[in-house]
């Protein structure tokens, strides 16, 4: 993004520590990620790199306790949301940042119809009478192409497959028209056919409201599919930032470079046939991170000065940031 727009979304220095009977779990520990108006931005990384706990933090829907926003800041719009009680976050979210997540059947309430829990929320942040918030629900259900939707508000979660659920839960993340939508891996538990849907109508909505996307997942194909800029996160860190089209031509962390050699290649299968190249190892636990490096231990360009300090992240090109020591190096 450039430096000279004001982000609508800037994280400074995020740390959000989890307790434990074992100890303290860094689960997110020093974020800086923004987002501009407009923009689609994915967050990408394995399981337990802190991309969720990033995402929830930026809406206060962590537990608290165990967990606690330790440090940094959070700012919408040039407003720190991290000293916000619960009320004043209340007005925030659904109607200015709303949120999908990755399993619709456990976001829903069974024993509610999906429009009345749609116009619950319109009701909450427009004021509309309940008649006035059934309808836009069914305008909703129509703009996200569920067919028959007057008569679908008055059907339950169950009735629905699971691509319309999540066409359900799109609706009332965007019910009361949001300047930002995290979708935290919204295809995951949907077939590639389905997956392909969701993702052309979430970018087909951010078109027709101007909104800012910040895209959760772990599938690098995604990334290239949707991104116009990405964070790839590793072990509660920021491990790379780029454009989506330079991360892909000239990715410059290691990690980075393992991620895209991991997808499959149909352009080369014909002619090539090799076996798919995976990260050895597994992301570190989080209770007593290892100094340094956090990606060290699994990395194969590291070097001893890689295990004695936290790489910092740094610009080595405009709009390119890289956690890594040697990322000058010709290392691919």
């Amino acid at each position: 993004m450039d430096a000279r727009v004001t982000p609508l979304l800037e994280i400074k220095g995020l740390k959000t520590y989890f307790n434990s009977d074992d100890g303290q779990v860094q689960a997110v520990d020093g974020v800086d990620i923004s987002i501009g108006s407009g923009e689609t931005l994915c967050v990408v990384g394995e399981s337990g790199s802190g991309k969720t706990v990033t995402a929830m933090s930026v809406l206060k829907l962590i537990a608290m306790p165990p967990g606690r926003i330790a440090g940094g800041q959070i700012l919408w719009q040039g407003r720190d949301l991290v000293p916000l009680g619960s009320s004043e976050m209340n007005k925030i979210r659904a109607s200015e940042i709303a949120i999908v997540f990755q399993e619709p059947m456990t976001s829903l309430n069974p024993v509610y119809t999906v429009g009345d829990q749609i116009a619950e929320v319109i009701q909450l942040h427009q004021g509309l009478s309940k008649k006035a918030a059934m309808d836009r629900a069914a305008e909703m259900l129509a703009l996200v192409q569920l067919p028959n939707p007057k008569a679908r508000i008055h059907d339950y979660p169950h009735h629905f497959s699971g691509g319309q659920r999540q066409r359900v839960m799109i609706a009332m993340a965007l019910s009361c028209n949001p300047k930002l939508l995290i979708a935290d891996e919204p295809t995951t538990a949907l077939d590639v056919t389905i997956q392909a849907q969701i993702l052309d109508l979430l970018l087909d909505m951010k078109e027709r409201l101007g909104m800012s996307i910040m895209l959760i997942t772990h599938a690098m194909g995604v990334v290239a599919e949707v991104a116009q800029r990405v964070v790839v996160m590793y072990a509660g860190r920021v491990a790379e930032e780029a454009p989506v089209d330079r991360l892909f031509a000239n990715p410059r962390h290691p990690y980075t470079q393992g991620l895209i050699r991991s997808i499959p290649r149909i352009d080369l299968a014909a002619v090539k046939k090799s076996r798919l190249e995976s990260i050895p190892g597994s992301v570190p636990k989080l209770i007593n991170p290892p100094e340094g490096c956090r990606f060290a231990s699994r990395c194969r360009f590291a070097i001893p000065d890689c295990r004695r300090a936290q790489p910092v992240l740094r610009e080595i090109e405009p709009g390119h940031k890289v956690a890594c020591i040697r990322a000058e190096e010709t290392l691919l």
